[in-house]
């Protein structure tokens, strides 16, 4: 087999131009994601007060615990819902790079 190289050399330079393209090929088509889809810690506070509007769950509990969890390190940002029902969640998501001390 070696002796075939050696005596046709445009045919081994034919070979490897060929096996080059289709490694630059396979690197274009192959699906690599740089940064995947990674979900970031969160901390969920649920609150329920019974027989309370969500207008009152806003003002009497949703509001004050916002204010205490405004202040934690690494908070991203926060969500609150408040239903008619008497429950609220205040969702606070965290930047997952950041490093813990």
């Amino acid at each position: 087999m070696f002796k075939l190289f050696i005596k046709r050399p445009i045919l081994s330079g034919v070979i490897s131009v060929i096996i080059v393209c289709l490694g630059v090929l396979s690197i274009l088509t192959l699906p690599i994601t740089q940064f995947p889809d990674i979900v970031p810690p969160s901390v969920t506070v649920t609150a329920r007060y019974t027989g309370a509007s969500a207008d009152v769950m806003s003002k009497t509990v949703a509001t004050p615990l916002e204010r205490a969890i405004n202040g934690v390190p690494g908070m991203t940002y926060m969500t609150t819902v408040c239903t008619n029902d008497g429950m609220s969640e205040v969702k606070d998501v965290k930047d997952w790079q950041r490093p813990k001390f």
